[in-house]
């Protein structure tokens, strides 16, 4: 890890980017916690070295995981909340279904220590929001400021999932559109795609690019035939085994890089939406410029990030600070 694990290290004093300001996040502050919790970021760091070394995955799940709560009715840890007999809260909906269970578990053990060094100060989004950036920075990935004092939202609804978030075979023209709404030009879509430099998707997830794919081909022609014939083997009993799985980037799996811009370039895009990026005449110019300038796609997520890190946030009393990241402080919510 070398420099990378150095360089993590020291981005609590680096200040590479700032956010922009609405009259909502003009109550956010970067030293939100400095007096209340002031081992914030050191306790934050500590958990998320431990369970990064531990489960290698976890950068890439964390990072998912902050992107699924965000998009739906903000950034306010409502994906966190878990089920009870009277509502079925966002983590249960279909497609959260298969977020990792190490990012929940990472987003827990910040929580206890944070609540053994400071109770009911520092809120489950805010937790979120800095884990998920300071994990992006240990594999590799850029360092951008988060500012802080989001407040925990009250609800949390299954129901309202499908209509933010993208599945794998959602065409482009309707992604374009969900990230328009909320404030994300086409420049960013492409930016927080690379998100998929980390991680793996299920078989399941892509296996329609493999299998009968249409009535001239059995497979989609824009894979690269050998990667495609790779993939028919590895996921050839997926249908029995559904924990069956690929790298979203096969080149550089576990290093936060622009390989991801360069594999849609050769037909090594792994879902539908990723390798429709390289021909779209809307996105190919950005998959274009992240392939060749790796700086350009650090500058253009972290931009990114910062503009999700505060979409829809609560603050004041349009939230609350959970005790248990899980669970609303109230059965009443």
């Amino acid at each position: 890890m070398g420099l990378v694990f150095l360089l993590f290290l020291l981005i609590p004093y680096l200040s590479l980017s700032s956010e922009a300001k609405s009259p909502t996040t003009d109550q956010l502050t970067p030293n939100y916690y400095a007096k209340s919790c002031p081992r914030f970021h050191d306790i934050i760091r500590g958990v998320v070295v431990d369970k990064q070394i531990a489960h290698s995955t976890t950068a890439a799940a964390t990072l998912r995981l902050f992107f699924h709560d965000c998009m739906v009715d903000g950034c306010d840890g409502s994906v966190l909340i878990s089920s009870n007999p009277f509502n079925k809260a966002e983590r249960d909906a279909d497609i959260n279904l298969s977020l990792p269970g190490d990012s929940f578990d990472l987003i827990v053990k910040a929580k206890t220590a944070l609540e053994l060094e400071c109770p009911a100060t520092v809120s489950c989004s805010d937790i979120l929001a800095v884990a998920t950036r300071d994990l992006v920075t240990m594999v590799g990935g850029p360092f951008y400021n988060i500012n802080l004092g989001r407040k925990d939202g009250f609800t949390s609804n299954a129901a309202k999932v499908k209509y933010h978030l993208a599945q794998p075979t959602t065409p482009i023209d309707k992604i374009i559109s969900m990230f328009e709404e909320k404030g994300l030009d086409v420049a960013d879509l492409v930016a927080l795609m690379g998100s998929h430099t980390i991680g793996f998707s299920h078989c399941k997830e892509f296996s329609a690019r493999l299998y009968h794919y249409s009535k001239n081909a059995d497979t989609d022609p824009t894979f690269h035939p050998k990667y495609a014939e790779g993939l028919k083997k590895l996921c050839a009993n997926y249908t029995k085994d559904p924990t069956m799985s690929a790298f979203n980037d096969v080149m550089t799996p576990n290093k936060f890089d622009n390989m991801y811009y360069l594999n849609l370039q050769r037909g090594l895009g792994l879902l539908a939406t990723d390798q429709v990026m390289a021909s779209d005449k809307r996105t190919k110019p950005y998959v274009d410029l992240f392939a060749a300038n790796q700086t350009a796609f650090f500058e253009a997520f972290a931009r990114a990030m910062q503009k999700v890190s505060v979409y829809g946030i609560k603050t004041g009393n349009q939230g609350e600070v959970r005790r248990r990241c899980d669970a609303f402080n109230s059965i009443s919510t």
